[in-house]
């Protein structure tokens, strides 16, 4: 019984994995969709979303399952209620890149981007995509040193956030109202993907420790 039941654990963080590295390689694309008004990648990526919706269905069945059919407890039981939880942001993840597709089709055949703003987003790109490769190795790998990392990325995410938010509110923004919206949005949408695969991390520390990770 004790040998099924890790199989099907194995099985729910092989899920949570690839959900993880599908939101990643989505914001990858996204944010190539929105660099270079690539309409292709855009669809791509909103076509795409549909595997995250699927994975996230069949874990939370199978982690319904396991709570149901197996009453884990102490560790395992940690593992699986985390893993309702890492599911939720996993899907989140996936959303947030589908939202910046979304704005790089609605502006197609122009770019979303005015030219102020390209190296923010190309810099917050690469630290989106490596926070969500890096959400999709800890699930595996349970390292809780690894998990507790990924905040460092964040840091940098929320000072670019930041630095961003400065220049749409700057006296001397010429790009209009609508274009300041949209990169308040999209800098949000990066924000918060970040965010979410620091929650990640923060409950695979958890899961493996039992304690808390520091804030």
């Amino acid at each position: 019984m004790r040998t099924a039941f890790h199989a099907q654990l194995d099985s729910l963080t092989e899920m949570l994995s690839n959900m993880c590295g599908l939101a990643g390689l989505a914001m990858d694309r996204a944010t190539q969709a929105l660099l270079y008004a690539d309409l292709a990648m855009a669809e791509r990526v909103i076509t795409d979303h549909d595997q995250v919706a699927s994975l996230q269905t069949q874990a939370e069945e199978a982690a319904f399952a396991l709570l149901a059919l197996q009453a884990p407890v102490a560790g395992d039981l940690r593992r699986v209620f985390g893993s309702f939880q890492n599911v939720a942001d996993a899907e989140r993840m996936g959303a947030l890149a589908l939202h910046v597709a979304k704005i790089a089709r609605r502006r197609h055949p122009h770019r979303a981007l005015p030219d102020e703003v390209i190296d923010y987003f190309a810099e917050m790109g690469l630290i989106a995509v490596d926070l969500g490769n890096n959400a999709r190795d800890v699930v595996t790998s349970r390292d809780p040193e690894q998990a507790a990392r990924i905040s460092e990325k964040d840091d940098a995410m929320d000072e670019l956030h930041k630095r961003l938010f400065g220049v749409v509110m700057d006296e001397e923004w010429t790009h209009g109202v609508a274009a300041a919206v949209d990169i308040t949005l999209l800098g949000r949408f990066y924000e918060r993907f970040a965010d979410h695969a620091v929650e990640i991390g923060r409950r695979i520390v958890f899961e493996a420790t039992g304690a808390a990770p520091e804030a």
